[in-house]
């Protein structure tokens, strides 16, 4: 976790900020400096159960780590298992509601780039701190904000109004944006998205620029700019790392990875030079790749226990198919089994060689253009579409 800063609340935060070197713009300062964000932060938030870190576990408002993780640029897991928590003693397994960590609630606001007059349409109201700071800049009038759980949207008007502030919330699915308030000049998502809902393109103006993280639930997401186009296109290329929860409807797989694999079923066994280090961390740019251009892909791993540096990488997509691999360090080769309709194995390491022939490109080197017939992604230029 980043320290703190001297000052305290508000003023801690956007200090902290501009220390980093992240704060650079007097309007978003004094934004910040005027919204408190442990105004919006729950009563109550979630955090790893210090005994069995699969599990979280409540955190009170007057609990020490409270403030701490609140005014400090970290992000604040806000929401566990839809509001639904149903683990040992109220706990809950997945965050499925967070507070943006700051620093990136700040690179996204610099990429939206709103004029004095710009119309807002946020996807993702979540605490309605980063609608709060729209609103503290822009006037309440010319911010929409789409919250998809009503309890969650409940929270962030009541806040809003105890901040004074007053932008338009409503309560639908995020995808559909809020076409009964358009046209937008800029649309910012603090939800991931892939792909993009064309509904945030109609209901942007031409010129218009759309922020959103992008890619697949498969890999951490990039930060996609998209400017919107007189033909009623968009496009853009990826400025970042940008990790949120995901579009309801587009959440990858959940429960554990037994529930789609079933290891008594019958193998296909091959051999593989792929070195699958490139594709084990979440942020690395193989892995980016990859879910690109292998749908529905899930990836789960685990180590021996033993100090050798072994380990397993299964790959599954729901429908039964799935692979795995058996890493041993020095090997040069190794193990590989499948089983289903799809060889979720070969589309892998097709998928990979294409990165390799590529030049190993970093998620930056991606983009997307959307069009009401679709979303294409492309490698360093539109014409060079990858899928």
């Amino acid at each position: 976790m980043t320290s703190t800063h001297p000052e305290s609340g508000p003023a801690e935060l956007a200090g902290l900020l501009r220390t980093q070197g992240d704060l650079t713009d007097p309007a978003w300062e004094q934004a910040f400096r005027r919204v408190p964000r442990g105004l919006f932060i729950p009563d109550a938030i979630w955090a790893p159960d210090a005994r069995d870190a699969t599990w979280l576990v409540h955190v009170e408002r007057d609990d020490p780590y409270w403030s701490q993780v609140v005014y400090s640029d970290s992000a604040v897991a806000t929401q566990a298992d839809d509001g639904a928590p149903d683990g040992p003693g109220g706990r809950g397994r997945y965050v499925t509601s967070s507070a943006s960590q700051p620093s990136l609630v700040l690179r996204m606001l610099d990429a939206l780039d709103v004029g004095e007059d710009s119309r807002v349409l946020e996807i993702g109201t979540g605490t309605g701190f980063n609608a709060a700071l729209l609103a503290e800049r822009l006037g309440g009038p010319n911010v929409v904000t789409v919250e998809v759980d009503g309890q969650v949207a409940a929270h962030a008007r009541e806040r809003l109004a105890a901040a004074g502030l007053a932008p338009t919330v409503v309560v639908g699915d995020g995808a559909r944006g809020a076409p009964s308030h358009g046209p937008f000049d800029r649309v910012i998502a603090t939800v991931a998205a892939g792909p993009v809902p064309y509904a945030w393109v109609a209901q942007t103006r031409a010129g218009g620029v759309i922020v959103v993280p992008w890619g697949t639930p498969y890999a951490s997401t990039g930060l996609l700019r998209l400017v919107v186009k007189e033909d009623g296109t968009a496009s853009g290329p990826v400025i970042g790392r940008a990790g949120f929860m995901w579009l309801r409807q587009q959440r990858g797989l959940t429960g554990g990875w037994r529930t789609y694999v079933d290891t008594s079923a019958p193998v296909e066994t091959s051999a593989s030079t792929l070195d699958p280090d490139d594709i084990l961390r979440m942020d690395s740019p193989a892995r980016f790749a990859v879910g690109l251009r292998v749908p529905g892909l899930c990836q789960v791993d685990f180590h021996a226990s033993d100090g050798s540096g072994e380990y397993t990488l299964w790959f599954y997509d729901g429908s039964g198919a799935w692979a795995s691999l058996d890493y041993v360090p020095g090997a040069g080769e190794y193990v590989v089994e499948q089983h289903g309709e799809r060889r979720l194995f070969d589309e892998v390491e097709a998928a990979y060689r294409w990165w390799e022939r590529n030049g190993r490109p970093d998620c930056e080197r991606f983009g997307a253009t959307v069009t009401a017939n679709g979303e294409h992604v492309w490698l360093d230029r539109p014409e060079c579409v990858v899928s």
